[in-house]
């Protein structure tokens, strides 16, 4: 009995440690992982490291049910309100910390999506939801309600710089949402496009 206790706990830790690889070490594995899951319809995408430059991003576009669509890049998100943020870490679902970040720059989504302007009727006409959408397809959704009446949307960001450095390889633009319990479902690089989406 003792010695199946002891197979389950090593069962479990290595189906923890597979949901959340360590980029440094697994680099040529999840470059695999990531084409895969590029191709393979219908899957969930695994949104892991990958050093394929196709996926590296230098602009992302704000669609949809917008009346201003937009085309930014860092030197245009550098003009608006940029925040300075501290000691922010990676946690994913797992609860493995994926990386740890010192210090980063970014600019609310909110705010952004204020400069594009929803089509709102009037001001009850709230039914919309937010797609953040990488280049290998990975996204993450928040609502309107979410981003415009709740306190997650001040702790919601586009950031373009992560301890005193560009982002790079991670594309040059990255969205993540401080507030939430596990970070990494919603921290999305690569990131391609906002789309605003009205709920039907």
């Amino acid at each position: 009995m003792k010695k199946f206790k002891m197979f389950m706990s090593g069962v479990m830790m290595l189906t923890a440690l597979s949901a959340c690889k360590n980029p440094e070490n697994s680099k040529s594995e999840t470059t695999k992982e990531t084409k895969d899951a590029v191709t393979q319809k219908g899957e969930e995408k695994s949104h892991v490291y990958t050093d394929d430059p196709a996926y590296i991003t230098k602009e992302i576009k704000v669609t949809g049910d917008v009346i201003n669509p937009l085309t930014l890049t860092v030197d245009s998100l550098k003009k608006m309100d940029v925040k300075n943020l501290k000691d922010f870490n990676v946690v994913c679902q797992s609860g493995l910390t994926k990386d740890k970040i010192e210090s980063t720059k970014g600019v609310l989504l909110k705010d952004i999506l204020e400069k594009a302007k929803i089509e709102q009727k009037d001001h009850t006409d709230r039914n919309f939801y937010i797609v953040a959408r990488a280049a290998d397809d990975y996204k993450a959704t928040f609502s309107w309600a979410e981003i415009f009446n709740n306190p997650n949307g001040d702790k919601t960001y586009v950031l373009l710089e992560q301890n005193g450095q560009p982002l790079k390889e991670k594309g040059e633009m990255i969205v993540v949402s401080m507030n939430d319990t596990k970070t990494g479902p919603r921290h999305v690089k690569w990131l391609k496009s906002i789309e605003v989406h009205r709920v039907q």
